[in-house]
């Protein structure tokens, strides 16, 4: 019998996610049956998702995740198959209706444990092998830097934000939403220590995509809010330095990765404060509003 991780359970966002929820024993034990799977481990998850290890019938191990359907998964599969394993995990089977993916095994180790400057060095070198050509399914970055403008703009008189970075975020946004560069690269943008596991094939692979047809500046702010709490005492030079690493590494333009990681903080505070009262959040809302506005000061001054 699969059991639901207590974490997701414990999620409470509201009745999709419950009737997902309900559903999901069902849809593994139904794609178990189908691609003749057998699990072999505890199931493990991610922020929206089930990961069962399990063998196949050729006794090969591998993963089968099964995600909630909203807009972020849906192109999953695609970017998966469209890299063909270049600098991401192997895709071996896909269920897109289902957001079922049966993916090759990696390793648990992920980049958490790795210093952070070295792990912006890794995550670099990633932006080189992921970011090729869109196809033309994806999603534009241009219509979702629309909507961040839209969003910012909502925000309630008062909001808890310095107004000039409220409004420096809304104009970049609207800028990028009109500038034609802000499309037609395949990009991750959810790459994190988190997202790239140790492999035997090569060193890290990605894992976890929410593509967009984008701009590889786009990419950059995930690495600078995971693990924040550990520039405690030197957030400036911190995020400066993780910043400057990746920006160096990857070859991109200082100008426009900063202008990014702007409106992505303002962008990812807008979002809170959208939170309905009681939704359950691992980082207190204050802490995550002082840490955008952290991170959108470091990286300008």
């Amino acid at each position: 019998m699969l059991v639901i991780p207590p974490a997701l359970q414990a999620a409470g966002r509201g009745p999709d996610w419950a009737a997902w929820l309900e559903r999901l024993p069902g849809v593994v034990r139904t794609l178990l049956e189908e691609w003749e799977l057998t699990p072999g481990g505890e199931p493990a998850h991610g922020h929206a998702s089930l990961v069962v290890p399990v063998v196949d019938a050729a006794g090969e191990p591998a993963m089968l995740k099964v995600g909630f359907p909203d807009w972020e998964s849906e192109h999953e599969a695609l970017a998966l198959q469209h890299w063909h394993g270049r600098g991401a995990v192997r895709l071996l089977r896909a269920d897109p209706h289902r957001r079922a993916l049966l993916l090759e095994r990696l390793h648990a180790a992920d980049l958490g444990e790795q210093w952070d400057l070295a792990a912006c060095e890794v995550v670099a070198a990633l932006y080189g092998a992921l970011h090729r050509p869109a196809p033309p399914q994806l999603r534009p970055l241009s219509w979702y830097a629309g909507r961040v403008a839209d969003r910012l703009a909502a925000l309630p008189h008062g909001a808890p934000l310095p107004p000039r970075f409220v409004d420096q975020a809304r104009s970049l946004a609207r800028s990028f939403a009109a500038d034609p560069a802000t499309d037609g690269t395949l990009v991750h943008t959810d790459l994190h220590y988190g997202n790239v596991l140790a492999a035997d094939r090569s060193d890290w692979l990605a894992i976890d995509p929410k593509p967009l047809s984008g701009d590889p500046h786009y990419e950059l702010a995930p690495m600078l809010w995971n693990r924040f709490e550990e520039l405690s005492g030197r957030v400036r030079d911190g995020v400066r330095a993780r910043f400057h690493t990746l920006v160096d590494t990857a070859g991109l333009d200082e100008r426009r990765a900063r202008d990014w990681v702007v409106v992505r903080m303002l962008d990812l505070a807008g979002q809170r404060l959208e939170d309905p009262p009681g939704t359950p959040r691992e980082l207190p809302t204050p802490h995550l509003l002082t840490m955008c506005v952290a991170i959108a000061k470091a990286v300008q001054d």
